[in-house]
Order: structure tokens, then sequence, then C-alpha cells
């Protein structure tokens, strides 16, 4: 579902008006209070409700209310945890965020799907009820649940500044797409932080790293990935499918990745320390690999606030696999309300499950063996989450299988490969490795280089990534939709 029209008027760290008005406006505000005090919390409290309101709209105050209400139950059940009902309050906080979510997320998909059967038995079909997606709400809810849930279990303590709750809750930075950052990583950073020059410099440097990941890779593969994805199935060839799926492969990785970046930079200028996201999942040796170097804050998240609570792996086998389907059912369905991201999640959960079962996991075999299997299978997996229907996704996958159209298509798959795109599909598979990070410390290693290479580097990044910004209309973020 697409985001109000006002999110692109700064909620994008690719615009102008975040890059060239906003940061620098809010940057130079926050230096000058004073470090010790409220000042800066609420200055940047301020600037997180000003920065979601560009974009969520009227929906600024159902979050607004939702922080009030995560405050006052995490007091509460910081008070009562020892008792009878602790836990009761527990559960009826964490069902209402759940139930909020599930309202604006999941109430367009649940109506669709009971009206499949509706219509089958001959009633007429209820109005689907259109409930628009507030931006970002799927992960305010997780930080919402983490907030309360570890005050539960003693793991971080209840905040008395309702300044520094809602900062924690809507810190502009990783309010729209992560990463997802628990609240007991976070609390004494939210009471005291400094901001050196060293600690400055490496927050612009990780920013523009980010900025160009999404400009200059993932925008520039992404008109391909949807060229092709958009055709109609009798056209699709094995030349096109595969093209389309490695496309895509780098366009979600440098896309999410590059926003987290960005958001881990912003938080560095500003004196947090936020958890790193990913890990070069392309190199993993098995899905289970894979899982422990994507999206890593989620998957901290399902494993300490769903798996766990399950059991594990502390019970039966049988009961450990049927563990891991859920929650993978859990994560396809948090990335959108569509059976064909359920059949992505449930794909990498069987993944994980055939994986346990083997004696010896994928990543003892043969490195290159293990590496082009774990490939394969993300690769095909993210058929499934870029399909917009089981359709789509079964023509693209017969394709990619070489059963797809043999006769002429109106642009073979070399259509596609324009220079430039050629030269971010090289950069995207290169950049994928930790090859240029370990290039680039050798190289900063030596004279006279040292202390000049790195920000030269930055500095021609950022003018790059800038003038093709302004040349380019193309710019919105993949996870901003979850």
């Amino acid at each position: 579902m697409a985001a109000p029209a006002a999110i692109f008027f700064f909620v994008l760290f690719t615009e102008p008006s975040f890059l060239f008005l906003f940061l620098p406006v809010l940057l130079a505000l926050y230096f000058a209070l004073p470090r010790r005090g409220p000042a800066r919390n609420v200055l940047l409290l301020a600037a997180s409700v000003l920065f979601y309101a560009k974009g969520a709209g009227r929906f600024t105050w159902l979050v607004a209310g939702l922080i009030a209400f995560n405050y006052t139950a995490a007091r509460v059940v910081d008070r009562r945890r020892a008792e009878r009902d602790g836990r009761w309050i527990l559960a009826a906080a964490i069902s209402v965020d759940l139930a909020v979510l599930a309202t604006f997320k999941y109430a367009d998909f649940v109506v669709r799907n009971v009206n499949a059967f509706w219509i089958a038995a001959g009633r007429p079909a209820f109005p689907l009820p259109h409930v628009l997606l507030p931006i970002g709400i799927s992960f305010f809810t997780f930080h919402a649940i983490s907030y309360v849930v570890d005050v539960y279990r003693r793991d971080a303590t209840a905040q008395k500044s309702p300044i520094e709750a809602g900062l924690y809750l809507l810190l502009f930075p990783q309010l729209i797409a992560g990463p997802i950052i628990r609240y007991r990583e976070i609390a004494g950073q939210l009471e005291e932080r400094t901001v050196g020059d060293a600690k400055f410099a490496a927050g612009v440097n990780r920013f523009v790293i980010g900025l160009a990941k999404k400009v200059l890779i993932a925008n520039i593969v992404a008109v391909p990935a949807d060229a092709i994805f958009g055709m109609p199935s009798g056209e699709l060839t094995a030349a096109h499918a595969w093209l389309g799926a490695l496309c895509y492969t780098l366009q979600i990785y440098f896309d999410f990745s590059g926003y987290s970046d960005m958001a881990i930079g912003l938080g560095a200028m500003f004196g947090f320390e936020f958890p790193e996201n990913f890990n070069y999942p392309y190199i993993a040796s098995s899905v289970q690999d894979f899982w422990r170097r994507w999206h890593m804050s989620l998957s901290r998240w399902f494993r300490d606030y769903v798996y766990v609570p399950l059991g594990g792996n502390r019970v039966s086998s049988g009961r450990t696999y049927v563990n891991l389907v859920a929650v993978f059912f859990l994560c396809g369905l948090w990335h959108g309300a569509s059976w064909t991201f359920v059949a992505w999640g449930l794909y990498h959960g069987a993944f994980l499950v055939v994986e346990r079962l083997r004696r010896r996991a994928p990543e003892h075999r043969a490195g290159a063996i293990a590496h082009v299997y774990a490939l394969l299978a993300v690769m095909i997996g993210w058929v499934f989450f870029r399909a917009e229907t089981f359709g789509q996704a079964a023509a693209f996958l017969r394709a990619m299988a070489g059963f797809g159209s043999s006769e002429p298509t109106p642009f073979a798959a070399s259509y596609y490969l324009d220079p430039r795109t050629i030269a971010a599909i090289i950069l995207g598979i290169i950049g994928s490795t930790p090859a240029p990070a370990a290039l680039g410390r050798r190289l900063a290693a030596r004279e006279p280089a040292r202390g000049l290479l790195e920000p030269a580097t930055v500095i021609v990044l950022l003018a790059v990534s800038v003038m093709f910004i302004a040349a380019s209309s193309y710019n919105p973020f993949i996870y901003f939709r979850f």
C-alpha cells in the first residue's frame, strides 16, 4: 500500500530537503545545546515528531497515544511484575500493541480472505475497509513490545521520564525501517552519551556509504528488476527471469543495508550506538547462516521475544521444528499482509528445519558448494517476496528453470543491460562481499594515504550520490512498506 504523499518531503534520508535542510539545522541546534541536562533529548524528540508528522500526518496522534500507553504500561509493569496480575498487565499491553498493528496492517487482508470463503458459499462479500497503513508501524510496534517486555524481565527499568521513553520509541533515524533496537540496548544512552570528533566523523562516513549503496546501486538495479517483474508471464525467458532475480537480490540488500547504514551513521552523529543489522548475508554458507547475517536485529527480536518463549531448542526436536516454522510464518506475515510473504517465511523456515535434520549442516561442506546452495536458495526465496501473486511467482520460477517463453519477446534481456546497470551489478556483486572493506583498510594503513583516503572517498561518494539524486526521480525504500 502506498504511503501518504507527504512522506517524500524529508522522511526519506535521500531527499535534498533532509540532506541540506533538516539534518544540518538539527545538528547545529543539537551541538549548540548543553551536553548535560534534558535539552538535547527534548530537541531530538521534537525533531522526531516533526520528521514522523511530515510522513504520517494525522497518524502522528495515533503514535503519540501509543507512546503514552506504553510509557504508562511499563511503569505499571515495573511496579507490579512480582504480583500475580503482573503477567496479565504485560499481556494486556502486548495485546493492545498487536491489535493496533493488526487493525491497520491486516484488516484488508483478513476481509479479503474471509470474502473468498463467503463468496464461495454464495453470500455477498463484505466491503474492504481500505485502512491506510501508518508509516513505520511494524517497527514501532516491535520497539514498544521490547520496551515493556524488557521491563517485565528486569532487563531494564521503566523510564520515569516521558521524554526519554518517547525518544526511544520515536527516535527518527531508526523510526521508519530500523534497525530494531531493544530498549535494554539503548536505555543508558538515552540518559547520557557523548559525541567526540572521531565518533561524529565515523557517523558521517557510515551515512554517506549507506547513501551511496542506495543511490548508486539499489536505485539503478531496481529499474530492470521492476521492469522484468512487471512483464507478462508469457514473455519471460530464462535470461529475463535470472536477470530480474539477480537485480532484485542486489536491490533489496543495498536498499535495506543502505538504510541501516544511514540510520546507524545518523545515530552516531548524535552520540548513539545502534546494533549492526547486516553482516554480508550473501556470503552465507547455509540458510541458517544467512539469517545470522540478514536483518540481524529482526532475527534477534524473533529469537528473544518469540522463539525462546515458545521453548526454543530446549524442547523436543519435533517441537523445536514447529517453533522454527511458527517463527518464520510470523516473520513472513510481519513483512506484509499477503500470502506470498507468508510463503516466503515458510520457505525459509522449511530450509532451517531441513538443515537441522541433516547430520552435517551445509556450512560444513566444501565452501564453494555451500555458498552456491545458500545463494540459490535465497534468490529463489526473493521471487516469492517480490511477486505480487503466486501465479507471478510460479511463472517466474518456471522461467528460471528453463520453461519460460521460447518465442521472440519485445525486449530481449540484453535490452535492460545498459552500461550504468552493468556497472551497478558489478559493484553490487563485489560490494556484497567483505573485499572492499578489507581493501580500504589495507590502503588506509599505508602512507601517504593514511588520513586522506577515507575523507576523500566520502566526499566523492557524497558528490556523486547527490548528482544521481538530482537526476533521478526513483527513490523509495523497500522496507518503508513494512
